[in-house]
């Protein structure tokens, strides 16, 4: 077996000093929820929020169900996080299903309500596996809808990038092209899909800086908390999962505590790796759910900050 020098730099590293030693805690993160469907998922939004907070993320974003389907869970969950908490709510926002106009007033009404960053998507078909068609009067892509948002108000804009290429993409460099469009339309930054190995974003991130793009690039972080539910979704949005993961998952059905285990060390390791590549920016898929992203977040160094500072996050 040829071993390559990365390997072993990563292997003196490991013999050489304690887990996680070499992380200063200087990493900023953000979080993402999705607007609850019931009461009791509510009180499990309100517990994660709750316990993520004092961790003092750059923000918190909302999800918006295909079709605009959440739109009013949506507000009403941004609102009361940026009304309630010490947290910057961040909106998803989407071209699908909606006239330009009608797009226009959702984002009027988060300018009312105190809210300044939006996430700016193209959106999904609200049928799964349908083709994206713009809505006749709507915006025709995440890049126009940027440039419309930016006409409202002065937004902090993040839009969405992908690793492994869109699958609606031809091929690489026109999702390049495609990324560019929405960061030249007036996107501060872009968020990556989830993937699973590392060296998937220092790809492409040299694919990124080739392209002649320099804005912030932020890698998204899923833990799996079930992984039978991620490899569909990554079937879905073309995410490779490796082998060795299934490996890993594999027999963990009826062990709940030990999946939580395993789901908190693989993402733990995957944001230490990306870390000493040179990352100091995570943003976490939560699922709605704390522990997993509180765990990890810990064994990076990040910690409660006191509330004063936690304000001024």
């Amino acid at each position: 077996m040829t071993i390559s020098v990365n390997q072993l730099a990563e292997a003196r590293r490991a013999l050489e000093s304690p887990l996680y030693a070499d992380v200063g805690g200087d990493l900023a993160v953000s979080f993402e929820f999705f607007p609850p469907k019931n009461e009791k998922m509510d009180v499990q939004l309100w517990e994660s929020v709750r316990t993520l907070e004092p961790l003092g993320p750059r923000f918190v974003s909302v999800t918006y169900g295909a079709g605009g389907t959440t739109r009013e869970r949506t507000h009403a969950t941004v609102a009361r996080i940026q009304r309630e908490t010490s947290l910057a709510a961040a909106a998803h926002l989407t071209c699908v299903e909606a006239t330009r106009e009608e797009i226009d007033q959702v984002a009027e009404e988060y300018w009312a309500a105190g809210v300044r960053h939006i996430v700016a998507l193209r959106g999904d078909p609200p049928q799964q596996g349908a083709r994206f068609a713009s809505h006749p009067g709507g915006y025709e892509n995440a890049a126009d809808l940027v440039a419309g948002l930016k006409r409202l108000h002065p937004f902090e804009i993040s839009v969405a990038a992908y690793p492994e290429s869109h699958p609606d993409s031809p091929d690489a460099a026109a999702d390049l092209d495609n990324l560019k469009r929405k960061l030249d339309a007036g996107a501060t930054r872009a968020i990556t899909q989830f993937f699973f190995e590392p060296e998937t974003f220092f790809r492409y991130r040299d694919q990124v800086a080739k392209a002649g793009i320099d804005a912030e690039i932020v890698p998204g972080i899923m833990p799996v908390s079930n992984f039978a539910s991620v490899k569909r979704m990554s079937a879905m949005c073309g995410t490779a999962v490796p082998p060795w993961m299934g490996r890993l998952f594999e027999g963990l059905d009826e062990h709940p505590a030990s999946r939580q285990l395993v789901a908190a060390t693989v993402a733990a390791e995957l944001s230490r790796r990306l870390y000493a590549g040179g990352v100091d920016q995570l943003h976490f898929y939560t699922l709605n759910r704390a522990e997993l992203a509180f765990a990890i977040c810990h064994l990076l160094g990040v910690r409660a900050k006191a509330s004063s500072e936690a304000a001024a996050a």
